[in-house]
């Protein structure tokens, strides 16, 4: 065969391969979406704390095999909140403690907010994730005279993830950082009910 030859075959050869790995990575896109951290994060969203991804052993009991992320630190227990915010704003809650924790915010494209228990006041950390459209809201019915100590955060997508973690310096504390990651509270902030005062007759 000449060189011209093999070059043409070597050419469709390459070109034949390709198809084939186009094909199977094409079909192969909804198995691994289905696998992602964003799409595992959303199963959290029925509960009302974090669905704990990451579970320290405790008093020699091996932890349960339940992380879907890399596994961190191994003395960091880590949970997920997921969110909609078609739902209502994303509050998520918590009390400080003698253990370290830390709240990062997550899109699809990756992180775009953390915050340390160092940013607590008097021993709560209180994050609402929102909308531009509900932050302005927000801003426009709050009351001047009503301190509010809520972080807020803008989203820059309406989906997501809040991961928390809590770290045990010491292994007689795994226990601790598990249920403090249990603690969190992660729900959505629903417009406030029209008290009896508030409701007109007949109304």
């Amino acid at each position: 065969m000449s060189t011209r030859g093999r070059l043409i075959l070597a050419t469709l050869c390459g070109l034949v391969l390709a198809g084939i790995v186009h094909i199977v990575t094409v079909r192969a896109i909804p198995y691994f979406a289905q696998g992602d951290a964003f799409s595992l994060a959303r199963s959290s969203e029925s509960l009302d704390h974090p669905l704990r991804i990451h579970s320290l052993a405790v008093a020699g009991v091996p932890a349960p095999a339940e992380a879907w992320l890399p596994i961190p630190d191994p003395a960091v227990a880590v949970g997920v909140c997921a969110y909609d915010l078609d739902d209502g704003p994303m509050r998520v809650s918590a009390r400080t403690g003698a253990l370290t924790l830390s709240i990062a915010v997550h899109s699809r494209k990756g992180a775009f907010y953390a915050v340390t228990d160092q940013a607590a006041v008097r021993g709560s950390l209180d994050l609402v994730i929102m909308t531009r459209a509900q932050y302005d809201e927000a801003l426009a019915s709050e009351d001047e005279n009503q301190v509010n100590r809520d972080v807020r955060i803008v989203a820059p997508e309406r989906e997501g993830y809040a991961v928390v973690r809590v770290i045990a310096a010491l292994p007689s504390q795994s226990a601790m950082a598990n249920d403090a990651v249990d603690a969190v509270s992660c729900s959505i902030d629903a417009p406030e009910e029209p008290t009896d005062a508030n409701t007109k007759p007949g109304g």
